[in-house]
């Protein structure tokens, strides 16, 4: 019984720390060089936040735009470019520890904020007087966490999770159905200790009833990461003017890449009603 009892300790020991190796893996920076696609982008440095503009002659509506997890303002190219269509000059930018933006560590969204209100900053001072804001999963969080919602004039707000406990159990529910939903504790309560953030500031839902600003809610009909009721909770609980668009089809996924004609149609609908009358 004592070999055993020994054999049961090692056993749980080795357990704890692959999960502890697999949040390290998880939160690690993903920094590498960024090269936008396209033309008439610059590129910008605002405090540590590195990002690329792309303006329109005479614009005073502007975006500022956010990847998700994982990703680089690389993957915005293609909306700046349908952006500037519409008339509206962009700024994408680098999220920390991810692209040429510095870090330590990915944080879900608190830390990253800092680089959502530098964003902001930035094209305030450019002459923007009403900024959209669109955030993908990583980059919708940023956009509400950290000291509050940025102080933007609307929000497009894609496949954001309403909790970090919600983002970590649907992932492992994905991959080990109900035993990773029930493990999901033993990587979320890491972030506390890795980041010194406490789980009620990684609640995106909790904040989003604070935005009195208009604000699309968008996600897939087939996203298991934020599935379309988590959607509708961020959706239900904005208190201003609001829409919700669930992409008939779409899982957790860049939803503009996936539909460009319905997306550049809603979204033009939405600045025409939202930011412009």
């Amino acid at each position: 019984m004592r070999l055993l009892r020994i054999a049961f300790a090692i056993c749980a020991l080795l357990a704890l720390a692959a999960v502890w190796r697999a949040g390290s893996q998880l939160s690690q920076p993903v920094n590498h060089p960024v090269r936008m696609p396209g033309n008439g982008f610059e590129n910008v440095q605002i405090e540590r936040t590195r990002g690329s503009l792309l303006r329109v002659a005479g614009a005073v509506h502007c975006a500022l735009l956010m990847h998700g997890i994982r990703a680089d303002r690389s993957v915005m190219a293609a909306r700046a470019a349908m952006l500037r269509e519409l008339g509206l000059t962009s700024l994408s930018i680098d999220l920390q520890a991810h692209g040429e933006t510095p870090g330590d560590m990915i944080t879900f969204g608190y830390r990253e904020a800092q680089d959502a209100r530098n964003g902001v900053a930035y094209l305030r001072g450019q002459g923007c007087s009403k900024v959209l804001v669109i955030g993908q999963s990583l980059g919708g969080a940023a956009a509400l966490l950290g000291d509050g919602p940025l102080a933007a004039d609307a929000f497009v707000l894609e496949s954001v999770f309403p909790a970090i406990e919600d983002a970590v159990a649907n992932r492992l529910a994905m991959r080990f159905g109900l035993a990773g939903r029930l493990a999901a504790p033993l990587l979320y309560l890491q972030v506390p200790l890795r980041a010194g953030v406490g789980l009620d500031e990684l609640r995106p839902l909790q904040v989003v009833r604070k935005l009195q600003v208009p604000v699309l809610v968008a996600g897939g009909m087939r996203d298991e990461q934020t599935p379309p009721a988590e959607t509708r909770r961020m959706f239900d609980a904005a208190a201003g003017r609001k829409e919700l668009w669930l992409v008939e089809g779409a899982a957790h996924q860049d939803l503009y890449a996936y539909d460009p004609v319905q997306y550049k149609a809603r979204l033009a609908a939405f600045i025409d009603v939202m930011l412009v009358k």
